[in-house]
C-alpha cells in the first residue's frame, strides 16, 4: 500500500509532497526548508530515494537540490533545463522505477515554463495520480506569464494543450495534486478546492470546459502583477541552492536598530497591525506574521537590503527566517525581541490611527482627506471608493511622492496591506490613518463605490 502526503506550505500557496510504499519515497517540488522533508520521512520510517522538480519554479528556492545531497537521493530535472548542478536528467516518457510497487511517469507539460513536467503515479500496475506542478491546478492552470510577454502568447497555449494531454493520458479517477493553487501568485486563479481527480477537473475545470480561445481569453483578461522577487527565484533555482542556515542572527539593541534605520537598512517589525499601530520605533515598517509575510516583504523590499527583524519571541523571529529563506533571503542582519519600549530606547514611540470605513464615511462630512486604495489593480477595477487614489502596495515604495498631501486614509481588502502601507507613508512623514476594516463595508458604510 503507497501513501501521498502533502507538506502544504500555506504562506506561499504551495504543496509539496513525499509519497512511499513503506520504504522507499519520493518527493516532489521540495521546499527549501527540507528539515521538514525528514523529519516526516523519519515519522514514516521510510528513505527517499529520489527527488522530482516539475519544474525550474519562479516563486520559491526549491530544497530539491539540497535535499538529494543529504538523502542521497537520484535528483531529476528536465534535461532541457540549463542548470549548473549535477542531475539525473529526464524527458517525456521516461518512466522511473522507485521500488517494486511504485514508478513514475514523466510527461511534458509545457505552459507554466516551456519545459515543464508532470509525473505519473504507477502503483501496483494502476495508473492512480499525477504530480502536475503548475500545469493543471483546482479549476485552473499556472500562470503562463511569468517568462516575459514574449512568451505568454505561446505559454497560455501550451497550457491549454498540456492540460488536455493529461486529460486523455490518465484515468478519470487519477488523483490529481498540484504544486500551486492554494494561493500562490503562479495559479492564474484561485480555488477553494483541496483535492480533486482527473475527471473531476474534466467536468469543472474551465481549462477541459472551453474552447481553446475562450479559455486564452478569459485566462488572460484575469492576470494581475506578481511578486518581484519571482525575478531572483529562477536563477537561484538553476544554481543549485544550497540547504539553508536557520541559526538565529545577531543581536541589535536600540542604537543599533537606529543606526540601521539612518544607513537606510529595513528595520520591519513582525507584530500584528493592531499592536504595531499602537506603538512602534520610528522609521520601522510593519509586515506582520499574521499575514503573507514573506510574499509582501519580498515583493517590496530592494533586494539585497539589509534586514533587521523585530519581534516578542525568538520563536517568531525563527518563524520569519524560515518564510524568508523559501524566497531566497537567506541571512537577516541582525534582530532584537521583546517590546517596542527596548527597541526604542531613550526614544518616543510612534502611533497612527486605526479606523473603519463607517470612520472614513464620517470624517470625509466634516474635512478633506486623502483616500489611498493600495490593492491590485484587477481588485480597483472591479469597485473602489470614488475619488480614492490608487497605488497598488507594491508599487508604493517608488510612487510615495504621488501620495497628495494632506491626512492620508488607507485601505486594502481587509487591512494587513493597508497596515504595511501605512508603516511607509509613517516612515516617510505623512499624516496616515490605516483602515483596518473589510471592503465589502464601504458601501455599507454609506461610500461611493464605483465599478
Amino acid at each position: 500500500m503507497f501513501r501521498i502526503l502533502p507538506l502544504d506550505t500555506p504562506t506561499l500557496g504551495d504543496r509539496s509532497y513525499l509519497v512511499h510504499d513503506g520504504t522507499s519515497a519520493f518527493v516532489v517540488d521540495p521546499q527549501r526548508d527540507i528539515d521538514r522533508v525528514l523529519d516526516l520521512a523519519a515519522t514514516e520510517n521510510v528513505t527517499v530515494t529520489h527527488v522530482f522538480e516539475t519544474h525550474i519554479h519562479n516563486d520559491y528556492v526549491t530544497g530539491g537540490h539540497a535535499l538529494a545531497r543529504a538523502t542521497g537521493a537520484a535528483y531529476h530535472v528536465n534535461a532541457d533545463d540549463p542548470v549548473s548542478f549535477d542531475r539525473v536528467p529526464v524527458r517525456d516518457g521516461d518512466v522511473i522505477t522507485v521500488s517494486d510497487t511504485l514508478r513514475v511517469r514523466a510527461i511534458a507539460t509545457p505552459g507554466h515554463t516551456f519545459t515543464h513536467l508532470s509525473y505519473a503515479l504507477q502503483a501496483d500496475g494502476e495508473q492512480v495520480a499525477v504530480f502536475s506542478g503548475g500545469s493543471l491546478l483546482y479549476g485552473a492552470v499556472g500562470r503562463p506569464d511569468l517568462l516575459g510577454p514574449a512568451h505568454t502568447h505561446d505559454l497560455v497555449h501550451h497550457q491549454y494543450q498540456s492540460a488536455h494531454r493529461l486529460a486523455a493520458d490518465l484515468p478519470d479517477t487519477a488523483d490529481v495534486f498540484p504544486t500551486h493553487g492554494f494561493g500562490s501568485f503562479c495559479s492564474a486563479t484561485q480555488s477553494e478546492a483541496s483535492a480533486s481527480t482527473i475527471g473531476a477537473e474534466k467536468r469543472t475545470n474551465p481549462v477541459l470546459t472551453q474552447t481553446e480561445q475562450a479559455f486564452v481569453d478569459e485566462l488572460l483578461a484575469g492576470l494581475d502583477a506578481w511578486p518581484a522577487y519571482y525575478a531572483h527565484m529562477g536563477p537561484a533555482n538553476s544554481a543549485g541552492p544550497a540547504a539553508p542556515d536557520l541559526s538565529a542572527p545577531q543581536r541589535a539593541d536600540a542604537e543599533q536598530l537606529r543606526k540601521r534605520l539612518a544607513d537606510g537598512e529595513w528595520v520591519v517589525d513582525l507584530r500584528n497591525r493592531v499592536a504595531f499601530a499602537a506603538g512602534h520605533v520610528a522609521g520601522t515598517l510593519n509586515f506582520g506574521l499574521d499575514g503573507s509575510f514573506a510574499t509582501y516583504l519580498g515583493w517590496l523590499i530592494p533586494w539585497g537590503t539589509p534586514l533587521t527583524l523585530l519581534a516578542e519571541t525568538p520563536e517568531q523571529v525563527a518563524e520569519a527566517q524560515r518564510e524568508l529563506v523559501r524566497i531566497g533571503i537567506d541571512r537577516p542582519a541582525a534582530h532584537a525581541t521583546g517590546d517596542p519600549a527596548t527597541w526604542a530606547g531613550d526614544h518616543d514611540l510612534e502611533t497612527f490611527p486605526r479606523a473603519t470605513f463607517a470612520d472614513l464615511a464620517q470624517v470625509r462630512h466634516h474635512r478633506p482627506v486623502v483616500v489611498l486604495d493600495t490593492r491590485r489593480k484587477l481588485e480597483h477595477t472591479e469597485n473602489h471608493i470614488d475619488g480614492a487614489v490608487h497605488i497598488p502596495l507594491h508599487d508604493l515604495p517608488q510612487r510615495l511622492d504621488e501620495v497628495p498631501g494632506g491626512e492620508v486614509w488607507v485601505h486594502c481588502a481587509g487591512g494587513y496591506r493597508a497596515s504595511i502601507a501605512a508603516s511607509l507613508l509613517a516612515a516617510a512623514g505623512r499624516h496616515v490613518v490605516a483602515v483596518d476594516d473589510d471592503f465589502g463595508k464601504a458601501a455599507e458604510a454609506g461610500l461611493p463605490v464605483r465599478s
